[in-house]
């Protein structure tokens, strides 16, 4: 239930990307941002998996959220993150020292 869940947070945030980007620049840059979001996913489910496989068994927590779905969670986590930033309208800076 929880990747079903994850898949369609992915298909609405692509949609929004390709929509947002579609409006300013035209159809070929909304298309390089969904060619983005599809390649940075499947690039990270495999890191994310990779990193999960040696820290804990596929069982994981229980049925609802076993080795599988914990890496989708952690993908969107750091996905949302960093999208945050690379979508964001204004430039955000980091608080200085």
């Amino acid at each position: 239930m929880i990747p079903l869940i994850i898949f369609y947070l992915h298909i609405v945030g692509v949609t929004a990307a390709f929509t947002s980007e579609y409006q300013k620049e035209g159809i070929s840059a909304g298309a390089l941002n969904v060619g983005f979001v599809i390649l940075i996913f499947s690039v990270g489910w495999s890191i994310s998996t990779f990193i999960l496989k040696y820290l804990m068994d596929a069982e994981g927590f229980g049925m609802w959220l076993n080795r599988d779905a914990l890496s989708l969670v952690v993908l969107t986590v750091g996905e949302a993150v960093f999208y945050y930033f690379y979508f964001s309208e204004s430039p955000k800076q980091l608080p200085q020292h």
